[in-house]
């Protein structure tokens, strides 16, 4: 099996990222992990490469020179796939275009529902009976593009924030890599 290069991008512990790591090691897993690239100097993600020895990059994007290095870069590699993984900045227009259909978001809400930060505050704050979280293509709105798949935790009376969190992130482990599955057994179908 020939797999396709992806490229994670992170901001903070990377802890969607080992996952999708672990996933990439497995025989026939669509995609391998090519680079991570962090906006972040001391993002504790970054540990991962070395532990997994994946090359890495810092990019400010939103710098135009390190946009167009970053634009080679992918290039280059001839990247299939980005995936945000904790990537707590915003993509620029211009950048989302190049690579539109090829990016993928990961974000702790049953989207459209909460958007954006703080998604357990609003749904323990709104006693939603459930929650969970969502994988999907970036476009140009944020947390608004179209759905890859979804996976739900039940919310409890004594849930906290950070019960809550605990028990989204597990199903996020798996819904990361199951998303990745699904869009190249679509693109093979």
């Amino acid at each position: 099996m020939v797999k396709k290069k992806c490229c994670v991008f992170i901001s903070g512990k990377g802890t969607n990222l080992v996952a999708l790591i672990k996933s990439s090691r497995e025989y026939n897993f669509p995609v391998i992990i090519d680079l991570i690239v962090s906006n972040e100097k001391n993002a504790k993600g970054l540990n991962f490469a070395k532990i997994f020895n994946i090359d890495y990059r810092i990019y400010n994007i939103n710098k135009k020179k390190h946009f167009e290095i970053l634009l080679n870069e992918l290039n280059k590699r001839k990247i299939s796939l980005i995936c945000l993984a904790g990537y707590m900045k915003i993509l620029s227009k211009e950048f989302i275009e190049r690579f539109r259909g090829k990016i993928i978001n990961i974000h702790p809400s049953l989207l459209p529902k909460y958007k954006g930060l703080n998604t357990f505050t609003k749904a323990i704050k709104n006693k939603d009976k459930q929650a969970g979280c969502t994988v999907h293509y970036v476009n140009k709105k944020l947390d608004s593009g179209q759905i890859i798949l979804q996976k739900k935790v039940i919310i409890n009376r004594n849930d906290t924030e950070k019960s809550l969190k605990e028990k989204i992130q597990k199903k996020e482990y798996k819904a990361y890599s199951e998303a990745v599955r699904k869009i190249f057994s679509n693109i093979n179908s």
